[in-house]
């Protein structure tokens, strides 16, 4: 493992998703799983995200589209407030979803619609307590 590497991408990953987010993440892994989030946190946050080619903005934009296209529901909402951490705003986030209707298919953009509606809902209610 590159630890410059790993550093960069915990410390990515904590900024895109929150500290609270990357701290459950951490703490549900056991022997079987620890391999797995190291590969995440070095080489997706820490190789890809990190890099300067595109901005967070974009990339969590194009994470929305892949996520649908996937139907990875849990990694989407995962990637709905990270987006919105990243300076998305629900305007683009729900154009982004539209442009998936049209190249993943209706009912990939319907699940995605719900998920956003959802997670745009938790964060209302989370600002309004």
């Amino acid at each position: 493992m590159d630890k410059e590497r790993y550093e960069r991408g915990i410390k990515t990953r904590r900024e895109v998703l929150g500290d609270a987010h990357v701290d459950r993440s951490l703490a549900a892994t056991d022997h079987l799983t620890q391999p797995l989030q190291d590969m995440v946190i070095e080489y997706g946050w820490g190789a890809v995200w990190a890099r300067d080619g595109l901005s967070r903005r974009t990339r969590s934009l194009i994470n929305i589209g892949m996520l649908t296209a996937l139907n990875r529901p849990h990694e989407l909402q995962v990637h709905l407030k990270g987006a919105i951490n990243n300076g998305c705003s629900r305007e683009e986030i729900v154009e982004a979803v539209l442009q998936t209707a049209i190249y993943c298919g209706m009912p990939a953009a319907l699940d995605t619609m719900r998920n956003v509606k959802e997670v745009f809902d938790q964060l209302d209610a989370k600002s309004n307590t």
